[in-house]
């Protein structure tokens, strides 16, 4: 085994999802592909953290590290392009609503009275054609690294359904991102399907059970704290959104918790040989998270929804920045121990 076989880390993401804010995603997967000591065994993403996935995935099959960051530089530039454009992506994620504006409150009170079926029947969403052209889906079938798994809301039973790499399509990535105050929900198969944020944002059991690495990397987009209590209603409601999209992780971390607690105590049952059952792989498993909660806190809810360059770019500077903190900070501690304190997320 060479020097550099011996360095390699071998580390799953968790990718939330947040609109814009995915940008800070971007940032960070930007970092850690020019580490070569970092090696990508499985991604589990929701919503943006889904169109990442999906980029970095196609950019890894096609030709590597460098080709996946070009082509997740070219999908955010496609993006913020197409919000400036004059099209119908403008209205989703323009500058055209600072929060707290007039216009701001009308597109507000627009999206809680009439449903995208009233204001958009024919559907529209330009994201499919920038999925569509910049990821060749049968491509993603064909890589086995990373593993990939995405997270959609099943509508018609409220569950969380994670999709796997051969079922990678446009239709899925939309129907993780598929906020039903703005679009239609996404057929698949004939079920319909929501974002996956209210039900696993990111969903970390399939990296669980089904990757080989033990050290999970959560790359976190909405603030888990805020010390100020929120008095005005858009304060309010932005916070509940923020408590939202979280809880479904909170839940999960809180499980895995006391699941390590209760195994520290009472000792791995006995296994009946095989394939490590789920209850070995979570005694072995190291969490990790990379985030910015002061720098994405101070935003707001409302920048989710601006794509202007000099805003996605901002939030790329962000997450490279706090991938490399990360990487200076925790990176001897992979394979080693968690560095997320599993003992918050107990009652």
């Amino acid at each position: 085994m060479n020097n550099r076989a011996r360095r390699v880390k071998r580390i799953d993401l968790a990718l939330q999802g947040g609109g814009a804010h995915g940008a800070f995603t971007w940032g960070v997967l930007d970092r850690l592909l020019e580490d070569e000591r970092i090696e990508i065994d499985a991604v589990s993403g929701t919503s943006a953290g889904a169109m990442n996935a999906v980029v970095l995935a196609d950019g890894l099959a096609a030709g590597g590290r460098k080709q996946a960051r070009e082509a997740l530089l070219r999908f955010w530039s496609r993006v913020s392009r197409a919000a400036a454009g004059g099209g119908p992506l403008t209205a989703l994620f323009g500058d055209w609503a600072p929060e707290g504006s007039p216009l701001a409150w009308y597109a507000e009170w627009l999206a809680r009275t009439f449903a995208p079926y009233q204001f958009n029947p024919l559907d529209i969403n330009p994201l499919r054609d920038i999925l569509a052209q910049e990821v060749d889906f049968e491509r993603v079938h064909a890589c086995d690294q990373p593993r990939l798994f995405v997270s959609a809301t099943h509508v018609r039973t409220g569950q969380l359904r994670e999709f796997r790499q051969h079922e990678m399509s446009v239709d899925v990535v939309l129907a993780s991102a598929c906020l039903p105050m703005l679009f239609k929900a996404v057929e698949i198969d004939g079920e319909a399907y929501w974002d996956g944020a209210y039900v696993g944002n990111p969903s970390l059991l399939p990296l669980i059970a089904e990757s080989p690495a033990h050290d999970l990397v959560l790359v976190q987009i909405n603030p888990s704290c805020r010390e100020a209590v929120p008095t005005t209603a858009p304060e309010i409601l932005d916070r509940l959104q923020e408590i939202t999209f979280n809880s479904s992780l909170v839940k999960e971390l809180r499980s895995i918790a006391l699941l390590k607690q209760l195994l520290k105590e009472e000792g791995l049952p006995r296994s009946a040989g095989g394939r490590p059952s789920l209850f070995a792989q979570i005694d072995a498993l190291k969490l990790h998270r990379i985030d910015a909660e002061a720098e994405l806190a101070s935003l707001g809810a409302a920048s989710k929804l601006s794509a202007a360059w000099s805003f996605i770019t901002r939030l790329h500077r962000i997450g490279r920045a706090a991938a490399d903190a990360w990487l200076a900070r925790d990176f001897t501690h992979l394979g080693r121990r968690s560095t997320l304190r599993l003992s918050d997320f107990l009652p």
